[in-house]
């Protein structure tokens, strides 16, 4: 018996020794090379491979020929740290911070002097942050890792910074220990931390830590992209947003979710025709085979049509709105209106509000809805008279970007970009309704427009995104865009027995840094995606 169980044992070590030579080969290890490393016979590493194999924890590669650490290392692993609740507690919150800035989300835990990736919600752009579950990293050059360490015990911090080596991943890696240790210090204060640029060039996070009722650090949760999308700017507005959000993880871990549902990508496509400093007040015709749309800045109305796209007027101040008038549109601007036909004939409006318009749409049959600054500061709203004055429903403090008519719903919705609010507005009710927030570090609210199922869209200018919501406020999807700056979006009338809709979306290139604009060569250009 004795010899029977030191046999076992011994065959126990071998495949273990197995496993730790796999996972310490990143690029994986041919069955050859196993058996001169262990010093094994290549007969027996056979038959320890087969046996890992079929239980899942090792793979083999058939195209390299080579063996890798299979999933079920990893799903072992991750019951181990979860214990037992953090990966779902974190679910809900992940999937929320993947949808309001569409980057990739992150949970990660301590280990050892390495942090170790346990859960990740991927974002809605096809290029982004993509950093293995399971992978690990080092602590001093991950936003993980310093929001773990500044929320630990000072002396438990101090022993892992002091015996911790910091090797420089990148030019911009700290590898000094009194700047770490005031780097973590600045962590603690304002609850989250930054990894600008530390472990890979060109990716930015920001992270912060998550603490457990008991005030113990569970791990982490964090934001990554590129870093021509997370800009230092942003990664300070999204901050708040990650802490918040762990701080929530960390109460709920008792209260553990379901995993959350992957939302779902959309192809984006230009269309043809040359770009704008700021495309914007995308209007379709009744029928869908025409698409008015204005450059704001080089004041000017555009019309695509039969796949081209061509400048039918030019405007003599800023666009703030096109307006539908028969075959026409009104293209409302900071001096006044005017009427342009789609052969290019251009005639003054009136009469036209007076004042200083921040936005304007058509509502029911030749209805026209209206948002006109306040001298005192603020916005008033309503409806524009025959004789050109405005007829006021409501009055506010802040500052409307843009106007919607929702005809389902009977109802006009306006944005505040300052805020980060859609209001909702019901004629003949005075009170407005704050339907739904966005956090500054998402992007600043830019447009509207409706589909067919009741959805509430806008766009989020330095957002790279579009984002939907529910008719209660729920956001419930977003779009990633190759493009920071989308301004304005328009639903093209659906046709008989359509299921999908065709969404147009105008974007801008003026505010567009350089550096950004190589990654984002598409800004000022007209975007379409079925949705």
């Amino acid at each position: 018996m004795a010899s029977s169980t030191g046999e076992g044992t011994g065959t126990l070590e071998k495949a273990l020794d197995v496993l730790d030579a796999i996972g310490a080969a990143s690029e994986g290890l041919a069955q050859s090379e196993l058996a001169e490393q262990l010093d094994l016979p290549r007969t027996t590493v056979y038959r320890l491979l087969a046996t890992l194999v079929a239980r899942g924890l090792v793979r083999r590669d058939p195209l390299r020929k080579v063996y890798c650490l299979g999933f079920r290392c990893f799903e072992m692993a991750r019951q181990a740290y979860a214990m037992p609740d953090l990966v779902a507690a974190a679910a809900l919150e992940l999937r929320a911070l993947r949808d309001l800035t569409g980057e990739t989300s992150y949970l990660a835990t301590l280990d050892g002097r390495e942090v170790i990736s346990l859960e990740r919600c991927d974002g809605a752009h096809s290029q982004r942050s993509a950093a293995a579950l399971g992978q690990r990293k080092p602590v001093h050059c991950t936003s993980q890792g310093k929001a773990i360490l500044s929320a630990m015990p000072d002396e438990a911090r101090d022993a892992i910074v002091r015996d911790a080596v910091l090797k420089p991943l990148t030019p911009l890696t700290i590898t000094d220990r009194r700047r770490l240790q005031a780097e973590l210090r600045i962590t603690r204060a304002r609850g989250y931390a930054i990894d600008d640029e530390e472990i890979v060039l060109g990716v930015r996070c920001v992270g912060a830590p998550v603490v457990d009722a008991a005030g113990q650090v569970r791990g982490a949760i964090s934001v990554a992209g590129p870093a021509y999308r997370l800009t230092r700017a942003r990664l300070e507005l999204l901050g708040p947003e990650v802490a918040d959000a762990a701080r929530r993880v960390g109460a709920q871990l008792q209260l553990a979710g379901t995993d959350p549902t992957p939302s779902t990508e959309a192809a984006v496509t230009a269309l043809p025709g040359h770009w704008a400093f700021h495309g914007a007040h995308p209007l379709w015709s009744a029928d869908g085979s025409r698409l008015w749309w204005a450059d704001a800045l080089a004041p000017s109305v555009h019309l695509y049509a039969s796949g081209q796209d061509r400048e039918v007027a030019t405007i003599e101040a800023p666009v703030v709105a096109l307006l539908r008038h028969g075959d026409d549109v009104i293209a409302v601007h900071e001096r006044g209106a005017q009427r342009i036909s789609a052969g290019g004939q251009s005639s003054p409006f009136a009469p036209w509000l007076s004042g200083q318009v921040l936005a304007a749409c058509n509502g029911e049959a030749d209805m026209v809805w209206a948002a006109v600054a306040l001298p005192e500061a603020g916005t008033a709203i309503g409806r524009v008279r025959s004789d050109g004055a405005l007829e006021v429903q409501w009055r506010m403090g802040e500052l409307v970007q843009a106007l919607g008519w929702h005809a389902r719903g009977q109802a006009l919705y306006a944005t505040v970009p300052g805020s980060g609010t859609i209001l909702l507005l019901r004629p003949g009710q005075g009170a407005v309704r704050r339907l739904a927030t966005v956090p500054k570090g998402s992007g600043r609210l830019s447009g509207l427009a409706f589909d067919a199922h009741g959805g509430i869209w806008t766009a989020l200018s330095d957002g790279w995104s579009v984002v939907r919501f529910t008719a209660d406020g729920q956001l419930d999807r977003v779009i990633g865009l190759p493009v920071p700056c989308a301004t304005d979006l328009a639903f093209a009338p659906m046709s008989e027995g359509a299921e999908a809709e065709k969404l147009v979306i105008t974007t801008a290139r003026h505010s567009v840094p350089l550096d950004t604009l190589a990654n984002a060569p598409l800004s000022g250009r007209l975007l379409e995606l079925t949705v």
